[in-house]
């Protein structure tokens, strides 16, 4: 009977990184940007892709209250966590309503 000879995979050796020269960084000229103001941050509107970071949890609310909310129809957990961003934006000063 005839053995089978396998081919053992071949394996590569990685070559050793060459080394590199250090980099020069090069200098950005930055004396022509002007300074940014009160009133720069004042016009500045929030990106209209932000979107937040959800976390599930478990609210009690109140059975008629849920059963208010539920009516209105279909987005109910929607509408608890905008009423919950208003108040907590009138809370908050210097804050605006989106």
């Amino acid at each position: 009977m005839k053995t089978k000879r396998t081919k053992q995979p071949t394996r590569k050796v990685a070559a050793a990184p060459a080394k590199r020269r250090p980099t020069r960084r090069a200098t950005i000229d930055i004396s022509d940007i002007p300074p940014l103001t009160e009133e720069f941050f004042a016009q500045a509107i929030r990106n209209p892709y932000y979107r937040p970071v959800k976390q599930s949890t478990t609210v009690r609310i109140d059975a008629d209250v849920l059963a208010w909310l539920r009516r209105q129809g279909a987005g109910y957990q929607t509408r608890i966590n905008a009423i919950l961003r208003r108040a907590m934006l009138m809370r908050i000063p210097g804050q605006f309503d989106r």
